[in-house]
């Protein structure tokens, strides 16, 4: 009987393939969580981002989390770290993986003040891995008799990974298509000018020249990687320039944990057996043939819950897909308005700074007031509300229901924005004649965010 391609394809996914690599990523993907998460007891962020604000930037339909009292908020990143731990030993794979995303997704939904593109592809790829048999090799739960042991998966599991990688470079290349990464080599001719005090070559970090090579290779290099990831005779290649580049950009720039993740992660695209190998080649006298991959377990086999999670990793990946290109619906410059800019891969596009404060009146009295956000914000919320509107929006309805309480109906809230992009002079951000209380937070367009005045030919030649 001959087979269908559709019959083709379905076997070609479903056949088993070493398990190890993808063991290897979910081991660090573990470890590095908890490293991540000790970092904010070390640094004393749990107090400072959670604790001490007495107002929090909620995500538009999420002002219902609120965070736990200062206790609860330790209890809740001790436990985080615990199920970190867990997920890399592989104890109690499932209820970890799904506890721990839980358990992040809330501290990202507390306060978007501290939104970083990492923190997005740590809960995409807990979810993805909520649905990968991982649990099955290298794991606690094998050892304790909890789960059959399986020393494959189906392919599509490996896929499913490799997508997930796949699209972070491959979006942050697309959102690098640019003028002002292309053409003015900015915001990285900004922030390579910080590093004219190093020996040797930093003269050259000043010059339009270097920023412009770097912005062209970083683009280039996010464009192109993957590809060259997944054909075997430049792999090793392409992998050394993944080290290099993401060890300039984590050395250079604060970007945090992002280049190691991405260096870790971007293994997923050897073969699946690269770890069984790579400790092959450690100890020479161990026998160096690779075992025959086994067949799987028959509970991978179960076609119902096959086929749901394939509609679920289905809508999942075409949900991430749409994300990054929905900026395309607003109008302007998606630097300047930052509308459709969080949860699409726009990883270092921009220098932004900004100035804003409030003025208030009262309709009914006729009281005004002059306000600095500087009076409830810590400094890190004032510096990223200032230059993003929507989180400007969201203080001035703050501010407008503060004062309601205080006996007054008919506040009107005003801001006086102001933002530089990329080097450019700055100016108004927002229209100082619309009152803010009244409009309405969402998703559509914000017809009251000034649009960007000068051009990025002009702002080349003032730079």
């Amino acid at each position: 009987m001959e087979t269908t391609p559709q019959q083709g394809w379905r076997e070609y996914l479903l056949a088993p393939v070493d398990a190890a690599s993808l063991v290897a990523l979910r081991v660090l993907f573990g470890l590095l969580m908890f490293v991540g998460i000790v970092r904010f007891f070390l640094y004393d962020w749990i107090y400072k981002f959670y604790v001490r604000p007495s107002f929090h930037f909620d995500y538009f339909g999420f002002a219902w989390v609120k965070p736990w009292s200062e206790t609860g908020l330790y209890i809740h990143f001790a436990l985080l770290a615990l199920l970190a731990l867990c997920i890399a030993l592989g104890l109690f794979y499932r209820w970890s993986v799904g506890l721990f995303l839980i358990g992040f997704l809330y501290v990202e939904l507390l306060d978007k003040t501290y939104y970083l593109n990492h923190y997005v592809l740590v809960s995409y790829l807990c979810f993805l891995m909520l649905w990968l048999p991982l649990g099955r090799t290298a794991s606690l739960d094998v050892w304790r008799g909890a789960v059959a042991p399986s020393s494959t998966v189906p392919r599509w599991c490996l896929w499913a990974m490799r997508l997930q990688i796949g699209l972070v470079y491959f979006f942050a290349g697309v959102a690098k298509l640019k003028s002002d990464w292309l053409l003015m080599g900015q915001p990285l001719h900004i922030w390579l000018s910080t590093f004219e005090y190093l020996p040797l070559v930093g003269p050259w970090m000043r010059t339009q020249f270097v920023a412009l090579a770097f912005s062209w290779g970083g683009a280039i290099f996010d464009l192109t990687v993957v590809f060259f990831l997944l054909w075997r005779p430049t792999r090793i290649w392409a992998y050394l320039v993944v080290i290099v580049f993401h060890t300039i950009t984590g050395s250079l720039f604060y970007i945090g944990m992002f280049p190691w993740m991405m260096t870790g992660f971007a293994l997923i695209f050897f073969e699946p057996d690269w770890p069984k190998r790579l400790w092959t080649w450690w100890r020479s006298d161990v026998q160096t043939d690779t075992p025959a991959v086994e067949a799987l377990p028959s509970v991978s086999q179960d076609r119902a819950l096959r086929r749901f999670g394939f509609v679920v990793l289905g809508v999942f990946f075409a949900i991430q897909l749409a994300l990054p290109l929905r900026h395309h619906l607003y109008p302007g410059n998606v630097c300047w308005r930052e509308e459709g800019f969080r949860f699409a891969w726009h990883v270092m596009l921009i220098e932004k700074t900004g100035f804003v404060q409030f003025r208030l009146h009262d309709a009914n009295s006729g009281k005004r007031w002059v306000l600095s956000p500087r009076q409830y914000l810590t400094p890190l919320q004032v510096k990223m509300m200032s230059t993003q509107p929507d989180m400007i929006l969201t203080f001035a309805h703050e501010l407008a229901a503060r004062f309601r309480r205080k006996g007054y109906p008919g506040i009107e809230v005003y801001a006086d924005a102001f933002a530089s992009l990329n080097g450019r002079p700055r100016q108004r951000l927002l229209d100082p004649h619309v009152d803010l209380a009244r409009q309405p937070r969402g998703w559509a367009p914000k017809r009251w965010i000034v649009p960007l005045q000068t051009s990025a030919s002009a702002a080349r030649r003032k730079s």
